[in-house]
């Protein structure tokens, strides 16, 4: 049997895995989490009900194939639970990696070690209910500090703003971009969530004082042109905020965190940037020698994650290492590659956020998944027999490691209990925050379905 290894059940290593499946061979899924779907599951905004739903039917598809196979609560890594080389000891003929870009960036600041300094994945994970991070502490305080101004940033803010149990308190969310108001990143749809809290007076004036930066840069951040443009809502005459208030301050470089007597965040030490015009039109912010300080005392900081190199796969310069050379949207590298040797590391692939860490959502992990499946196919048709092993003898290896992997039919148990705990509480859709909550929910599904068959 040729079977195929896919690290990773977020979308980019669901969709390869329904690709290979349906080229007919037999498909093992390994995932960090119990339940499958990665940032779709985790990382999507808790009331985006709708999307959460069909992706999650599109996820329950593929798993129903039978020949996909999911080994759920088994994280791969030099690290973790079972590294690449016992993996590769079950003999399959290829390898998909698609785990994502689990490490996050640092700032590299004095102080960054603070408590109420958090990293945005990780605090999307928590308020998203994935373990361990939904019973971590990620407590906020009355001014909240966003690094970045893209979608993530602003999800974030709408979370503090509108959902946090911390909200009661919170008085301001403040945005921190390193360049510009017109190089927002975030779309219009999601500003919609949160442009009710902006301060719209605070916006103006801010806006009033990097104009001649931006000027310099041929940019005009008027307060009619930048609501046209991100905050549409501001043009009406009669608007008014509620509170918490939203502000931003652009072209601010965070420089330093400052902890109080009890080694929480205090202030932000940033620093003042200029706008520079490259010769190509596209601009860039520089930091000045000037200094100023933001009283906060909560930090999240959005600026991208980056791959983990306790997976144990050779790293590049721009993550886990494939083919070298140029390569283009029609034809991207999905090769793994070993720098040593300057060889290709045959039927190795890796996709999605493992591939390129922080581009797009889920239809480009999709797309990508997809692209690298199709390439695993081709090595696959030439490749030789490999007599994987079977999923009753990786399960027997996994327990013999003193795991506790979760099969498809342990999915399909706790998703019944779900469903009745949903219907209960009244709500749309609920999932436990913890991974001993839901083993146990899954062994009394068991048992009932065992007693209702006797």
């Amino acid at each position: 049997m040729k079977g195929v290894f896919v690290v990773g059940a977020g979308p980019a290593g669901i969709f390869a895995a329904r690709q290979i499946a349906q080229a007919g061979y037999e498909v093992f899924l390994f995932n960090r989490d119990i339940k499958p779907g990665g940032l779709a599951e985790y990382g999507i905004y808790p009331t985006k009900d709708k999307m959460k739903f069909g992706l999650r039917k599109q996820f329950a598809n593929v798993l129903e194939m039978p020949n996909v196979h999911y080994f759920g609560h088994v994280q791969v890594g030099k690290a973790y639970n079972v590294t690449i080389e016992e993996l590769e000891a079950m003999r399959p003929a290829a390898m998909v990696f698609a785990c994502g870009a689990q490490a996050s960036g640092k700032l590299g600041l004095p102080g960054e070690d603070a408590k109420g300094v958090y990293a945005a994945k990780d605090f999307v994970y928590h308020y998203n209910l994935l373990p361990p991070y939904a019973e971590m502490d990620f407590s906020t305080g009355k001014r909240a500090a966003i690094i970045g101004m893209g979608n993530v940033a602003i999800d974030i803010a709408h979370w503090l703003l509108e959902d946090s149990p911390y909200r009661q308190q919170l008085e301001e969310v403040v945005v921190l971009a390193r360049r510009g108001p017109m190089e927002a990143k975030f779309d219009e749809k999601e500003i919609q969530y949160v442009d009710e809290h902006i301060a719209r007076d605070a916006l103006t004036a801010e806006l009033e004082r990097v104009k001649e930066r931006c000027a310099r840069c041929n940019q005009d951040v008027s307060p009619e042109k930048l609501f046209e443009e991100h905050f549409r809502r501001l043009k009406n005459p009669a608007f008014g905020s509620v509170p918490p208030r939203l502000t931003f301050r652009f072209l601010t470089s965070p420089t330093a965190i400052l902890k109080d007597e009890h080694g929480r965040i205090a202030r932000i030490e940033v620093a003042e940037n200029d706008l520079v015009l490259r010769e190509d039109g596209s601009t860039k912010a520089v930091a000045t020698k000037e200094r100023a300080i933001i009283e906060a005392d909560t930090l999240v900081f959005a600026i991208g994650d980056k791959q983990d190199p306790n997976i144990g796969l050779p790293m590049g310069p721009h993550g886990y290492a494939v083919e070298p050379g140029p390569e283009t949207t029609e034809k991207p590298h999905f090769q793994l590659w070993n720098p040593e040797t300057d060889k290709p590391l045959a039927g190795r692939f890796v996709v999605g956020w493992a591939r390129r860490a922080s581009t797009g959502l889920v239809g480009i992990a999709r797309h990508d998944g997809e692209l690298g499946a199709a390439e695993a196919i081709e090595f696959l048709k030439n490749a030789p027999e490999s007599n994987t092993l079977n999923e009753a003898e990786i399960l027997a290896q996994l327990e013999k490691k003193g795991l506790r992997p979760v099969t498809k039919a342990d999915l399909a148990l706790l998703a019944r209990v779900e469903q009745r705990e949903a219907a209960t509480r009244h709500l749309s859709a609920f999932k436990f925050a913890d991974n001993d909550a839901m083993f146990k929910a899954i062994a009394e599904e068991r048992e009932q379905a065992e007693l209702a068959k006797a």
